[in-house]
């Protein structure tokens, strides 16, 4: 096949036993029961993508009504028809079919659309309708684009790990946001509430093996309700889909609208697949911001000192932050006098506002940036806003209020016009009138807000301010960047897996309280996919990471590194953060190296699969330099073998250089470079191409 054709639609004949749909990198095939199988590339491929049903050869979406599951439709005389597409995504082709249940009177409608600049995969969307003329239908729960990944491996064993998959919804348990598919595993990747303070996240589902992998995501540009189920029988099968479980009532004639999705498939890694997901949402008017330049200058958090910091202590340690090259300094959490009361507390700050400006003038003085941390969806009980404006906060259908753990806060509604007014207020007075040059914004109760019931906010439905969340951050972001244009908006929901909606309002994303070294590298990777390969993710502190000292991680992925260290003449912190002469030298090293590289400026590049090669690699490109960053799967882990330097010019010859000690280790030539390495932990190289010689 021409790979430089666009989509084709054959077998549009009269009442065809199946629609096929030919893209240059993958066949899309639908059939009269709407059965459907999607693959990637020549028939040949390792990985088949099969109907759920695929033995009963039933339709791939179903419907749960009266505790039956139903799922019987088919073409039955109607013929698909075939157009040609202008819309919100682009051009294309766009078949429609139209199918009827045998059991109940429902008409389902779906539509596929193919876009000659998506070659690996189709957009598709579905539509129920009740065609009774009397009588309603009430489902309690939809599900769709059912899929079954069967692996063609031979000779793997039934506890081999064939498939890992990206799962974007946030938990309580903050897990990895890739994990490997092990025999049983089963999570329901919720978007919605999964505890009290913990939901929303990423709506993409991305499975892959060594051979490839499956992308479906659903397209809705605002947060939905909706699930992404996961279930492994054997590592060799796995079944995943889309569903919905919040209960629809049809009335006669009426519709169940499916949220427009995303089914493609790729080769490598789940990096791909987000990518494809990010380009049709760039089409669809999300854009991330513009990155100002200060969103890549390191960052010290005064967070090691705690709650109970003293405004000395910090300013006290604020001329060593300078003589290390760190460019930010972060008031933490404990200035204010109680969550939802953002007055500087009396005891540190006597004088008040006169007394924040001041502080802020202090670091300023120094040459040095100040971001202010702020959680601004909770109010405490008691404070005097909850006592002045009770209508303001959230209710749950026994008009109670929803607690917001580790700050036993109370929600407040972020649609609420009081709100969202006292929220830009706040905003204007740290940037505008304190002095602030951006803000932490933090809570693991930032991605999603649960269902609210309150009668006063008169809401369209209970899950209006969970859909209309990003508005809330969209004031933050607009009314700060209105004041200072390259204020920097850090949005760090707390371990969680992060919102997509909510990036159009960040221009500096964060590891956020990372549990690993391997979650800052993957959330780097993450974010690098769907904010742009040049984003300037934030490491967080370092003493995060393994051995509260991997800069490697955070830097070798073209991030942003930062610490929260105390200063032993400053003041007392915890021992794991105090800064000694030891680390001094360290830290000095890191940052310096940093500067000098600013690989955040360069380009991210995905040539290495995340889990299914080893050494794990990450690249980044700036001009004609690659920069390799190799890391052992453990901390401290030894590392011997082989590396394939990939992305190399064919037949250009480069040096070879380990950058973090300056070692020279030869000249490779492009297209055959294999290195013998042997490193603990990691390994930072640069490939610089050598300039052929004058004759």
């Amino acid at each position: 096949m021409d790979c430089q054709k666009g989509p084709e639609f054959v077998s549009l004949g009269h009442l065809p036993d199946a629609v096929v749909l030919k893209l240059p990198e993958a066949t899309f095939k639908v059939d009269a029961n709407f059965h459907v199988n999607f693959k990637r590339g020549e028939a040949t491929s390792d990985i088949i993508f099969e109907e759920k049903s695929l033995r009963s050869r039933k339709s791939f979406f179903s419907l749960k009504i009266n505790n039956r599951t139903i799922r019987d439709f088919r073409w039955d005389k109607i013929p698909p028809t075939l157009s040609t597409v202008h819309d919100s995504i682009g051009s294309g082709k766009r078949i429609f079919l139209k199918g009827k249940s045998a059991s109940l009177p429902l008409l389902a409608q779906i539509q596929v659309t193919a876009y000659p600049f998506l070659k690996n995969g189709v957009v598709l969307r579905v539509w129920i309708q009740n065609q009774s003329a009397d009588s309603s239908l009430t489902i309690s729960k939809w599900a769709g684009f059912e899929q079954v990944l069967v692996s063609k491996l031979r000779n793997t064993s039934t506890d081999s790990i064939v498939f890992w998959a990206f799962q974007g919804a946030s938990y309580p348990e903050r897990p990895d946001w890739i994990l490997p598919l092990k025999k049983d595993f089963q999570r329901e990747n919720s978007m919605g509430m999964n505890d009290v303070d913990y939901g929303g996240g990423i709506p993409v589902l991305d499975v892959w093996s060594r051979q490839g992998g499956f992308t479906l995501a659903h397209l809705a540009t605002h947060p939905l309700w909706v699930s992404f189920p996961v279930r492994v029988k054997n590592p060799r099968q796995i079944s995943l889909g889309f569903s919905g479980s919040k209960a629809v009532i049809l009335p006669p004639k009426g519709v169940l609208t499916f949220p427009p999705m995303l089914l493609a498939v790729h080769k490598g890694d789940y990096f791909n697949g987000l990518v494809t997901y990010r380009s049709i949402m760039n089409r669809l008017g999300f854009r991330v911001p513009r990155f100002p330049k200060g969103a890549y200058e390191p960052i010290w958090c005064a967070w090691g000192y705690e709650r109970n910091f003293t405004p000395d202590e910090i300013l006290r340690t604020v001329p060593e932050v300078k003589k290390l090259g760190i460019s930010w300094v972060v008031l933490d959490d404990g200035w204010q006098i109680a969550e939802g009361d953002w007055r500087p507390n009396p005891q540190k700050f006597p004088h008040g506002d006169a007394d924040m400006k001041a502080f802020v003038d202090s670091i300023h003085a120094l040459g040095l940036k100040a971001k202010l941390w702020w959680m601004p969806i909770g109010a405490d009980p008691g404070t005097p806003l909850v006592k002045n404006h009770p209508e303001w906060l959230m209710r749950d259908k026994q008009g109670k209020g929803y607690m917001i753990s580790w700050w036993d806060s109370d929600y407040l509604c972020p649609i609420h016009p009081g709100v969202q007014n006292y929220i830009k207020n706040l905003v204007q007075k740290f940037i505008g009138e304190w002095g602030f040059d951006g803000l932490k914004v933090d809570g693991q109760c930032l991605n999603a807000v649960p269902r609210c019931f309150n009668p006063e906010h008169h809401h369209k439905m209970p899950e209006e301010p969970f859909e209309r969340l990003p508005e809330f951050f969209s004031v933050i972001y607009r009314t700060a960047t209105s004041i200072k244009p390259d204020a920097v908006i850090e949005i760090c929901p707390c371990g969680t897996c992060a919102s997509f909606f909510n990036m159009p309002f960040m221009n500096q994303p964060v590891a956020s309280d990372p549990l690993s070294s391997w979650q800052i590298r993957l959330k780097g990777k993450t974010y690098k996919a769907l904010m742009g390969e040049n984003v300037p993710y934030y490491g967080d502190h370092v003493e995060l990471s393994d051995g509260g000292s991997d800069f490697a991680s955070t830097i070798g992925i073209g991030g942003v590194p930062g610490s929260k260290f105390t200063w032993p003449t400053a003041g007392t912190g915890e021992s794991s953060t105090v800064l000694t002469p030891e680390k001094e030298r360290l830290w000095k090293k890191w940052f310096s190296l940093y500067k000098k590289l600013d690989l955040p400026h360069g380009r991210y590049l995905n040539l290495y699969d995340s889990v299914f090669e080893t050494p794990e690699t990450h690249v980044v490109q700036k001009g004609d330099t690659l920069f390799y960053a190799l890391f052992a799967r453990k901390e401290n882990q030894n590392f011997r073998g082989r590396f394939v330097v990939k992305g190399l010019a064919a037949r250009q010859k480069y040096r070879i250089e380990n950058y973090e000690n300056g070692r020279n280790l030869g000249i490779v030539e492009g297209g055959k470079a294999v290195l013998s390495v042997e490193f603990i932990g990691h390994l930072l190289l640069k490939a610089e191409p050598v300039s052929p010689s004058k004759k």
